[in-house]
């Protein structure tokens, strides 16, 4: 059985889900940014929590895991790069090191560049990616301590996974992350499309992810650097592709 995942809106615009695995009965946590809806939907579900897996340290990530963890002994689990600046890990990880939620299997993907030690996991099996602020929907994290060569490598390699991925990051940008997009791809019938949906979900207070891969890579102008369209707009027909992401990225930091 794929593990069941709940996206639960925290704080202004920041998600945490929840996977669970019903094989097994265990249930983890991807990033902790406020307790309350946390607990709450724990307690609706009428799941124990095991394990807490963090992304990255940045405050709207890991704030609500002390008074989480005071109703559900989980272990914490985050990258060894960060743990200095992390809350006390019981596992520290690494690239390529293996996760579990239950029987599901996941394997820690290195996403430096929004902060360095930022990790996602991917679990091949059920499908899906937690990406939090490196991958976004139609967007990607802004490079606060990494190089936009450095994004641009850990973006590559969640472009590598298969399409049906689903990818749970960690914010509700989509909106605003599209209507830069349209400056960076205008003519890009896929695009067009999804925004029309997004802004019709945001109207009623619709999360607009987890998104699919398949999505991302067809209408997310940061993992378009290869598009022929996306390059005669920026007139960057002959640049390397790491120059065409770098481009994007400045201009979204001005957008």
């Amino acid at each position: 059985m794929p593990l069941e995942i709940v996206t639960i809106p925290c704080l202004s615009d920041n998600y945490a889900y929840l996977a669970h695995d019903a094989a097994s009965g265990e249930t983890a946590l991807v990033d902790a940014p406020e307790a309350g809806p946390i607990l709450a939907e724990l307690e609706n579900k009428g799941w124990l929590l095991n394990k807490v897996f963090i992304t990255h340290h940045h405050d709207d990530h890991v704030m609500g895991l002390k008074a989480i963890l005071a109703e559900h002994k989980a272990e914490v689990i985050g990258s060894a790069a960060d743990a200095g600046r992390l809350p006390p890990l019981d596992l520290a990880v690494n690239e390529g090191d293996e996760v579990t939620i239950g029987v599901e299997k996941g394997v820690v993907v290195d996403v430096s560049g929004h902060t360095v030690g930022h990790v996602a996991y991917h679990f091949a099996e059920a499908e899906v990616v937690f990406t939090a602020d490196s991958l976004m929907a139609l967007g990607c994290g802004r490079v606060f301590e990494g190089t936009k060569p450095q994004m641009f490598e850990s973006l590559q390699k969640l472009a590598a996974l298969p399409p049906e991925t689903l990818v749970c990051s960690g914010h509700e940008y989509t909106e605003a992350n599209g209507k830069f997009a349209r400056t960076i791809d205008p003519d890009n019938p896929a695009l067009i499309s999804r925004l029309k949906d997004v802004v019709a979900k945001r109207a009623v207070g619709t999360p607009t992810v987890p998104s699919t891969l398949a999505d991302e890579l067809a209408t997310n102008p940061f993992l378009r650097a290869d598009s022929p369209g996306v390059r005669a707009n920026l007139d960057m027909q002959t640049a390397k592709s790491v120059d065409v992401f770098a481009e994007i990225r400045k201009r979204k930091d001005n957008f």
